[in-house]
């Protein structure tokens, strides 16, 4: 019989998320809930953030912006052997979240939900240990031996009063982060790669056929469709 993400093995446990760099180790937000593998329980969520400025917890409809990627929920195959369900991607919180009965709730990050395929619009996250401050999910840009990937962040920017009578509050914001990108070679991580030196310390025997192809082709690493041009090339 086939696994259901809304289903029922019996292993719980309690989740809390939010954004652990907050003063004091405080999260944004927090909940605790019965857990069972690829399925969550319990109340529905309170989505909000905790603001030292306002002396309270903001609900995400009270802050400008948004945290995530895309709002809606789309379709998506979270592991093998489960069936299909509707997620989306909170990049303040560096969270899939799946709905269940009409609610958001989120996936459990564990080995067996760490490649998330979405129909539509097409793409694919992956769950990735890179040992530094942006582990957690990324998005697929080029699979193969040497594999590209792109990390969305989301920051919290705090509500600030005015200083004075003669000066207004600024409430609080949602700011998306500019895009970081990763190369995975066999060899390890090229962590946001800037210069061409980048690249040839992993590909040392290939230096000279990869800087022909970078001028030639005029490749800039800042650009995302020119790395995704770079990367399917050490593929070839």
């Amino acid at each position: 019989m086939r696994k259901v993400i809304i289903g029922a093995l019996l292993v719980s446990f309690s989740l809390s998320y939010g954004q652990s760099a907050l003063p004091g180790g405080n999260t944004g937000a927090s909940y605790s809930s019965t857990l069972s593998i690829g399925s969550l329980g319990g109340d529905h969520p309170v989505f909000g953030v905790k603001s030292e400025n306002a002396g309270r917890a903001l609900r995400y409809e009270d802050i400008i912006g948004s945290p995530y990627h895309t709002t809606e929920f789309h379709l998506a195959k979270v592991a093998d052997n489960y069936d299909k369900v509707t997620v989306r991607y909170n990049s303040y919180t560096d969270e899939v979240e799946y709905q269940k009965d009409g609610k958001p709730l989120v996936l459990p990050k564990e080995e067996q939900f760490s490649r998330i395929e979405i129909a539509s619009p097409k793409s694919t996250m992956v769950l990735l240990e890179t040992k530094d401050e942006l582990s957690g999910y990324f998005f697929e840009l080029v699979n193969g031996n040497n594999k590209l990937y792109k990390k969305v962040k989301t920051k919290f920017n705090d509500a600030v009063p005015a200083a004075n009578s003669y000066a207004s509050d600024k409430a609080a914001f949602f700011k998306t982060l500019d895009p970081v990108y990763y190369i995975k070679t066999p060899n390890g991580f090229i962590r946001k790669p800037k210069k061409d030196k980048d690249i040839f310390a992993f590909f040392p025997d290939k230096k000279e056929q990869i800087q022909q192809f970078l001028k030639t082709n005029s490749i800039k690493l800042n650009k995302e469709e020119d790395l995704v041009k770079l990367v399917n090339f050490l593929n070839q």
